[in-house]
């Protein structure tokens, strides 16, 4: 399969996502995108990460971005987290890791020892061609939505200086 790029189109990608959709990356074009990958459902730095795209989404709005969180986890499990802390985005079902492996986001990681692969905390942007513009690998929650914002207010402001 093949890998996003920076600076390149993101291969079109069909998603499950919650509220019974499915979706495409090309369907997306004409907007920013917000992709956001986290390990596990209704887990304690994964309910902060969502929190906070929550309680600034109308931020993204201004700024015509869409966010999506995506893990590993089923649409079931998606639906449950999205309803207990009211999220107005869609969560994507990657059951299948197609998402995960072409974002590159599967790493070795250790717990108690024992190694294990897992979701690496990463957020994509795609401008609005579906051009892979901006990747944050290894995300901190604290503080990383601000980071977000301000990086699509530059792609925004760079874009409208050009024309």
């Amino acid at each position: 399969m093949k890998k996003a790029v920076a600076g390149k189109p993101v291969p079109d990608v069909e998603m499950l996502t919650t509220g019974g959709k499915t979706l495409r990356l090309h369907d997306l074009k004409g907007k920013y995108v917000v992709l956001y990958f986290y390990p596990k459902d209704d887990t304690p730095g994964c309910t902060l990460e969502g929190q906070d795209f929550r309680d600034k989404h109308a931020q993204f709005r201004k700024l015509k971005a869409l966010i999506f969180g995506i893990s590993r986890d089923s649409l079931a499990s998606h639906e449950k987290f999205k309803a207990k802390f009211k999220f107005p985005f869609e969560l994507i079902a990657d059951e299948d890791e197609k998402l995960c492996k072409l974002f590159d986001v599967i790493h070795e990681k250790s717990l108690y020892g024992k190694k294990y692969l897992g979701v690496d905390r990463s957020t994509f942007i795609l401008d609005q061609d579906g051009v892979l513009c901006r990747e944050f690998r290894g995300v901190k929650v604290k503080g990383h939505v601000d980071e977000v914002i301000e990086e699509i207010r530059k792609m925004q402001s760079s874009v409208s200086k050009r024309q």
